[in-house]
């Protein structure tokens, strides 16, 4: 794009006198007037000039080719010439200066990415290169290592077979951990070479278990000139071949009370029946506040539904008194209310069917366990069946035990203890057997009787009894679970309890 540079020439035209032709002009500037060059032009009116200047001696003069040049009316020459943009463009040059550095870091950076790259994958290519050597020497070799460890436990399960062959020879009595352990040699033989044909690298569990072996054989070898008695298998759930209960568990925290902390008395448990002994549906009879009357109480089919809460059946009553209360065979047994008596109530429908006054009994917190209002007659279960525990005036107090018809409530037979009741803090039967319990402090209970309705033997006991509230409200035995389920004071507790494993 070029700029017109308009150039204003005041001349005085020069005529010819002879030919009326315009003569030559000059046009000269000193040199040293402009930094410049200095442009010089000669017009000549009517003529068919070239349209260039000539030069004049002494001056700088250069020919210019495009302007135009007239005289105007007063006789003066003007002319015009247009000269090229010389403008230089600074911000344009700068911004490409810029451009190009910041190309030229990124270029950088990318580069020295594409190095890294490089090193990586010469290093990667090192690697596969060293595990290919490793494969195809593992391939070659016909005796890899994984082969002589399967061949050295070969042989160390070969010496166990033979100390066990040495080991059934020498024991005297019962042979039963022996065998058993034959057993296991022989199941780990068959182990070793199932392993060594499917996968001749897993070793470490089979290792393992030889070494699990390898103690136990030690301990029986150890133990075989000790005439040591083996120990017999568990007893099966609601058997009675034992001796009696001679420690509890640790409590397990079922839940709080689905009435809230202010219900500190009432009873808790699982149903039991003799005919679907591992069934039965789990029920909680929180006492109103006052701790004498059982209003409501809450029946759940499983366990799982207990602790979230969820698909209850809350039922109402007007007529329950303390909380001795029991479940056995579907039905719940409580006090009638304000009375000796005892009320079977069917829980299908929620009626009494069966009221039944228990004879000479005490009532009304004339008896009661220690520390518990309204409990003189305590209902309980075993695997024998209904159960009740009370006082009477003739008994002055001590803990009277009677064995009841579940279905007419009939006192079947009764037994008379020494165990004066109001200084027990509550009791449960299990297999015939009454266990009672006392306070020992806030965190500890101590079952420290009991009483054999199948001997009439009583005696003392001392097995402690962790609790998490001071108050044992309730204490039910579920004779499947071998459980005792405990309401203190609003929590729901869990105990697990062990028998001697010798029969009676």
């Amino acid at each position: 794009m070029t700029s017109g540079l308009l150039c204003l020439l005041a001349l005085p035209c020069l005529l010819g006198q002879a030919t009326g032709n315009l003569e030559p002009l000059i046009l000269s500037t000193p040199s040293s007037s402009f930094p410049d060059p200095v442009l010089s032009s000669s017009f000549i009116p009517g003529s068919s000039s070239n349209n260039s200047f000539s030069p004049s001696p002494g001056s700088v003069t250069q020919s210019l080719s495009n302007f135009t040049g007239f005289e105007d009316d007063h006789g003066t020459c003007q002319c015009s010439v247009i000269l090229p943009d010389t403008t230089f463009p600074v911000q344009r040059v700068e911004h490409l200066e810029v451009t190009a550095h910041i190309l030229s870091q990124k270029f950088e950076k990318e580069l020295s990415k594409v190095r890294e790259y490089v090193q990586l994958i010469s290093v990667y290519e090192k690697k596969l290169f060293n595990l290919t050597v490793r494969v195809e020497i593992m391939e070659k070799d016909t005796i890899s290592y994984t082969e002589l460890d399967f061949e050295l436990i070969k042989i160390e399960v070969k010496e166990m077979e033979k100390l066990i062959t040495q080991l059934k020879g020498s024991v005297v009595g019962s042979t039963t951990i022996v065998d058993q352990l034959e057993v296991e040699i022989r199941n780990m033989t068959l182990l070793v070479e199932k392993l060594e044909t499917l996968d001749k690298n897993n070793v470490l569990a089979i290792r393992r278990e030889i070494l699990a072996l390898k103690t136990r054989l030690k301990e029986c070898e150890a133990s075989k000139g000790e005439n040591v008695p083996v120990t017999p298998p568990p007893l099966a759930p609601g058997s009675c071949g034992h001796g009696g209960v001679v420690n509890i568990s640790k409590p397990a925290v079922v839940q709080l009370n689905w009435r809230g902390f202010a219900y500190k008395y009432g009873a808790w448990g699982r149903d039991y029946s003799p005919q679907h002994p591992e069934g039965g549906l789990y029920w909680v009879a929180p006492l109103n506040t006052n701790g004498r009357t059982l209003e409501y109480y809450r029946l759940h089919n499983t366990l799982d539904d207990l602790l979230l809460y969820r698909n209850a059946r809350d039922h109402r009553i007007t007529y329950g008194q303390g909380g001795g209360t029991a479940v056995y065979n579907n039905y719940m047994y409580v006090n009638w209310y304000n009375t000796g008596s005892i009320a079977k109530i069917n829980l299908s429908n929620n009626r009494a069917e069966v009221t039944q006054t228990l004879p000479n009994a005490a009532y009304n917190n004339r008896f009661s366990y220690a520390n518990v209002g309204w409990q003189d007659i305590d209902l309980a279960v075993d695997e024998n069946g209904l159960w009740v525990i009370y006082s009477t005036e003739a008994s002055t107090g001590n803990v009277v035990i009677s064995k009841l018809n579940d279905t007419t409530l009939v006192v079947l037979n009764t037994w008379y203890t020494k165990q004066y009741k109001p200084s027990v803090s509550n009791a449960f039967m299990v297999c015939g057997v009454l266990y009672a319990t006392r306070t020992l402090n806030t965190k500890e209970e101590e079952i420290f009787y009991y009483y054999d309705t199948n001997s009439g033997r009583e005696g003392r006991l001392d097995i402690t009894m962790q609790k998490m509230q001071e108050g044992v409200q309730s204490i039910n035995y579920h004779p499947f679970e071998q459980k005792l389920f405990v309401y203190n004071d609003g929590y729901l507790l869990n105990y697990d309890l062990t028998f001697n494993q010798e029969p009676k």
